[in-house]
């Protein structure tokens, strides 16, 4: 059995989950989330927690079992903290900027690109080569924060580009000089 499948969810106080069928609301303090859940998928809701039943050891179910937990769990996080995606913009003259809502990023092309905020995701630049992405939503906030890093990706030589924060850059070593 899956073992992070297995693990109940606990539900926070001021968190109020609707299940109809496979449709699953959660309502928080910081909004409203709602998704389409597999049909073989059973969710049981109790008092305090929420558990996740698999209905047969087949493939599928093993597989979309700790998938639909973590679905689930992210949604209860997500409508209670929040999540964030830190990036860095690493180059000389690289600088990101926020105007009303739209991201304005200088990297390097003949012009600004600007970045418009998908519903229910916020920019935060708190200095001119940090950008913070922020949501209720995972997957939203993970792939609007790929979509700006897509913009300029780190190069392996000098290292320029938009990253994410704490990330590595493999480094490539340049040309090699002429031997004598």
């Amino acid at each position: 059995m899956s073992r992070i499948g297995r693990k109940p969810i606990t539900i926070p106080s001021g968190v109020n989950i609707t299940l109809d069928n496979t449709f699953i609301t959660v309502k928080g303090p910081k909004g409203t989330l709602s998704r389409e859940l597999h049909k073989d998928m059973k969710l049981v809701v109790g008092e305090a927690e929420i558990s996740v039943e698999r209905p047969s050891d087949n493939k599928l179910h093993r597989s979309l079992h700790g998938t639909t937990r973590s679905v689930v769990a992210n949604m209860v996080s997500g409508v209670t903290e929040g999540f964030a995606k830190n990036l860095e913009l690493v180059g000389v003259g690289y600088r990101a900027n926020k105007t009303g809502d739209k991201l304005v990023l200088n990297v390097g092309y003949s012009h600004p690109v600007e970045i418009e905020p998908e519903s229910g995701i916020e920019f935060d630049v708190p200095t001119n080569t940090k950008i913070t992405v922020k949501g209720i939503d995972k997957e939203l906030v993970g792939a609007t924060a790929a979509k700006i890093r897509s913009v300029r990706e780190p190069e392996p030589y000098k290292g320029k580009g938009i990253k994410y924060e704490g990330e590595r850059i493999l480094r490539k070593e340049g040309k090699a000089g002429k031997k004598k």
